[in-house]
């Protein structure tokens, strides 16, 4: 399954998207902190990132950004509890593949989870 970073400033949500992506076979990293979570994504591979737009020293955008820099085949869901037209823009013109507005609901982040890792398989299918 996939390799999965889940960066939230609120501790109980990077938690509820480990316990609902792990029961669906991926291995989930968690942090609240973003220069962990960047400097963890410059020595591992991570096939998605779930990345929380308002965090504490910077925008998810911008860690995105940082993300997107150390490895550019990544995926990435945008998690907002503040939806704007302009924050979606921003998030998906800097290689965000989908976005999900918090509360988590369960089901739609495995749809969506499962939409983009999918999208990513049939790329390198069809590079074969």
């Amino acid at each position: 399954m996939a390799e999965i970073l889940s960066l939230d400033d609120v501790q109980d949500a990077t938690i509820l998207i480990g316990k609902i992506l792990s029961k669906k076979g991926h291995t989930v990293h968690s942090f609240t902190d973003e220069d962990e979570a960047i400097a963890y994504a410059k020595k591992n591979k991570i096939d998605l990132a779930i990345l929380d737009i308002k965090l504490e020293k910077m925008s998810g955008v911008e860690v995105l950004g940082f993300l997107k820099e150390a490895q550019p085949a990544m995926k990435a869901i945008m998690l907002t509890g503040y939806p704007t037209v302009e924050t979606a823009r921003e998030a998906i013109s800097l290689g965000a593949d989908e976005y999900c507005v918090k509360p988590i609901d369960r089901d739609e982040l495995e749809e969506k989870v499962e939409k983009v890792l999918q999208s990513r398989s049939n790329k390198s299918a069809m590079r074969v």
